[in-house]
């Protein structure tokens, strides 16, 4: 089980790859309930984790756009087609 200062030493990537292995055994049929709850903890960590990784990239990607001089906007990363963001 990953604990709060392992999950910290981890990249995004390393994160959402350990996230998917948790989710996998998860989903493993007759998992014992103790096993269950480790995996379930250990999964909300690296969400969160994950959450504030992309959260720091969105802070800093602002932060390069207002360098350049500009009025700071918001830009979504990304939008799907037929989407009401048009």
């Amino acid at each position: 089980m990953s604990t709060p200062d392992s999950v910290e030493q981890l990249s995004y990537e390393q994160a959402i790859q350990r996230l998917e292995e948790t989710l996998r055994e998860l989903e493993t049929p007759g998992l014992p309930l103790e096993r269950a709850l480790q995996l379930y903890e250990s999964g909300k960590m690296l969400a969160h984790y994950c959450r504030q990784k992309l959260s720091q990239a969105e802070l800093r990607i602002q932060q390069i756009h207002d360098r350049n001089g500009a009025a700071p906007i918001l830009i979504p990363f990304t939008t799907l087609e037929g989407t009401a963001d048009q």
